[in-house]
């Protein structure tokens, strides 16, 4: 198979339909082998039941379902299923096919294991409130130095080649927002190329959680991280 597109779902009920369909009119314009994978998990509205509905009557759609939210987990779990050559992972709220497809020629021709969409490369246009910038401008400054993320970005859209991520996916240990740093960081000591490409980012509608929530949640995380990535290189 070409091409996989890992889809978390979470409380997604007003967006999923017409994000699944965008998805798969854009991969049937360039692909005849592909599959979009919908992972829900923990919805409280009907997003499993849309995602059951596509599934039932889209071609090329699969719904798999975790009980708990956690967006990190659901991510693990598409990659794990995925079966493409090369895996995409978009927001049900968050997607470009501009990055899809330069993302695509960039990992063929570098050779790269890993192409990160990234608020914070140059020519990027973060279109965020100037809180969201900040706390992302701080996490990645500690993920880059403290850390020896590659890349400017860790956590949105990325293209994977599956064969050679999906042993790491495995190896990761954290869930929430900070499996895609662990992931990044250890596809850079595993000696995989990682890329990143600038992006438009727009929010389609205001975030789930605040700053301060997420000042919180980022903190405990790069512990949590810290101790996760020591264990695994003793």
């Amino acid at each position: 198979m070409d091409l996989s597109v890992v889809l978390p779902a979470h409380n997604e009920e007003y967006l999923l339909k017409s994000t699944t369909d965008s998805v798969c009119n854009y991969l049937r314009s360039i692909t005849d082998d592909f599959e979009v994978i919908i992972v829900e998990n923990g919805s409280t509205d009907r997003t499993l039941e849309i995602a059951q509905q596509l599934s039932a009557n889209v071609p090329n759609v699969t719904t798999t379902h975790l009980d708990r939210a956690d967006y990190g987990a659901a991510l693990a779990e598409g990659f794990r299923r995925a079966q493409g050559t090369f895996v995409v992972n978009f927001d049900v709220d968050y997607f470009d096919f501009g990055f899809l497809e330069h993302g695509l020629s960039l990992a063929k021709e570098s050779g790269a294991a890993v192409v990160v969409a990234s608020k914070r490369a140059e020519g990027s246009d973060d279109q965020r409130t100037i809180l969201r910038r900040v706390l992302t401008a701080g996490f990645t400054a500690i993920l880059v130095r403290g850390f020896g993320m590659p890349v400017t970005d860790a956590h949105g859209m990325k293209i994977l080649r599956r064969e050679e991520l999906l042993p790491l996916v495995e190896a990761c240990q954290m869930t929430e927002s900070l499996f895609d740093a662990e992931l990044v960081i250890r596809a850079a000591r595993a000696g995989l190329i990682s890329r990143e490409l600038p992006v438009v980012v727009k929010e389609l509608r205001p975030p789930r959680s605040s700053v301060a929530r997420r000042i919180l949640e980022v903190l405990g995380g790069l512990l949590r991280l810290h101790r996760a990535l020591r264990t695994s290189a003793s």
